[in-house]
């Protein structure tokens, strides 16, 4: 996440007496240095110098000084200040990565955001991933929050009992039922509301999770449908159903509420771990989002932030008010490309983007980024196209859903993603750079350029000489800074 003139700054005065430090940067996740602070103003200029006592434990001067974050710690060596990367990233936990080694290799590759995806896995196995990631940060030295994911109220397939995906082939009779049975039948799939196939005729098209797989119905059973299918591909559990007529989305309305029993037991059990972030799916109006703040006020949770996902027609209508009661937003692309048509979703994704800026709200992309490297283990060249496009569009952080929770290469799709965030970062700040202050270097040793760089940017703020609209970004603000996007260490 960039900041004004791609410079990081403190985020209160430093004072000579007393020391004010907020254990974060913005945009960068920092540990308390015990010691002081001393700023040297030498002739109208101003010299910065971190002077610190001599403790016991030998410690990096980065550490020492700062207390960076592990990760941030080694990117700040390579690269330097202005090469920090600003776009978080965040990875949906699953199979394919929930072991601690597999966490700690995540966290390695630049993980800041672990997301628990309450449709799936048992309250058990979130237990333990939410163990281990906390284990992580307090013997590792990672700065990793945590969020989860509420399924939110909507129309999906209930777990087929058989394998991890069935494969619907070309001109294949299925039945989608209400009925409930346990383990696995053939060429039938159970679904989660009674009223699925109400208002539903003869023609309509079903499908499945935005397109990976379409059936025409070809016949109603009682409130079963018979189907055939007419779009081959994969049936993965709990996949997202939705009628489609004419080229048009048929719009079924269930009177569910936002929030369903499961979710808030859900999001009980979120508070009652100590999770960073609650991701609400599904939000179609602000009212939804003003409701579970009071709850969490109630609950003296206010520490943990709400963010809305933005995916139906419904929540694009209310988009602004949504923006302005949530701490954050979550552009859900999946199963918006269900509710659009697919040659709208740039336009859209830009347009939520622009909101959120105009509005200091941070915002994450999520859904497909890699959606190639689930078995692939190198991504098409659009795909890397379309996430540097994210992060040229000042996208607070970017999400990897299969691609890290049931993928086979989740390792290499983080590195992708850092990679080529890193590297449109790069190019942006090389295109929108504003001149710098023409000073001579001072410091020598490297707690000493970190410093003297801090107090540069703001000497040239006050000047008034890098302010540029556009790069303002959310951490500009201190509650919207690294209080979002990343854990801070207490």
């Amino acid at each position: 996440m960039a900041v004004i003139g791609d410079s990081l700054f403190l985020s209160y005065t430093i004072s000579t007496k007393k020391p004010s430090l907020r254990n974060d940067f913005y945009g960068v996740s920092v540990r308390i240095p015990r010691t002081g602070v001393k700023i040297i103003r030498s002739r109208g200029c101003v010299q910065s110098v971190l002077q610190m006592e001599e403790r016991e434990v030998s410690r990096s001067p980065v550490e020492e000084v700062l207390g960076f974050d592990l990760v941030t710690e080694r990117e700040l060596k390579d690269r330097g200040f202005m090469g920090l990367r600003k776009t978080k990233l965040v990875c949906t936990i699953g199979p394919a990565c929930c072991s601690l080694e597999q966490l700690e290799s995540l966290a390695l590759g630049g993980m800041n955001i672990a997301r628990l995806n309450m449709c799936h896995n048992t309250r058990e196995w979130h237990c333990d991933v939410i163990r281990s990631i906390k284990k992580l940060n307090q013997e590792k030295g990672f700065c990793i929050s945590l969020m989860i994911d509420t399924e939110g109220s909507q129309m999906h397939m209930v777990d087929h009992g058989g394998a991890s995906s069935v494969k619907a082939e070309d001109g294949s009779i299925w039945l989608f039922t209400t009925q409930k049975f346990e383990g696995y039948r053939p060429f039938t799939v159970q679904t989660n509301y009674e009223r699925f196939s109400e208002g539903i005729t003869v023609g309509d098209v079903l499908v499945i999770d935005g397109g990976m797989a379409s059936f025409e119905v070809i016949e109603k059973i009682g409130n079963d449908l018979s189907c055939k299918c007419v779009d081959p591909g994969l049936l993965l559990p709990r996949a997202k159903l939705s009628f489609w007529r004419d080229g048009k989305l048929v719009g079924k309305k269930f009177g569910l509420p936002t929030l369903s029993a499961k979710d808030l037991s859900d999001i009980e059990f979120g508070v009652s771990e100590g999770v960073d972030f609650i991701a609400v799916s599904f939000v179609n109006e602000a009212n939804d989002i003003k409701h579970l703040k009071d709850y969490l006020s109630a609950r003296s949770s206010e520490s943990t932030r709400v963010l809305a996902k933005i995916e139906s027609l419904e929540s694009l209508g209310n988009l602004e008010d949504i923006v302005e009661a949530s701490d954050g937003i979550m552009v859900a692309r999946g199963d918006l490309g269900v509710q659009i048509p697919l040659e709208q979703i740039p336009a859209v994704q830009a347009e939520i983007v622009h909101v959120c800026r105009q509005l200091n709200k941070p915002v994450i992309v999520a859904s497909q980024l890699l959606e190639s490297m689930i078995e692939y283990p190198t991504p098409t060249r659009a795909e890397v196209a379309d996430v540097s496009e994210v992060v040229r569009q000042y996208a607070d952080a970017l999400m990897l859903s299969g691609e890290s929770a049931v993928g086979s290469y989740v390792d290499k799709a983080l590195s992708v993603l850092r990679s080529a965030s890193t590297r449109m970062e790069l190019w942006s700040r090389q295109e929108n750079r504003q001149s710098l202050l023409s000073q001579r270097q001072l410091g020598g040793a490297l707690p000493d350029r970190i410093a003297e760089q801090i107090c540069d940017c703001s000497v040239e703020m006050a000047l008034g000489r890098i302010f540029d609209d556009t790069l303002l970004r959310s951490e500009t603000f201190p509650l919207l800074s690294t209080a979002l996007f990343v854990k801070k260490i207490k």
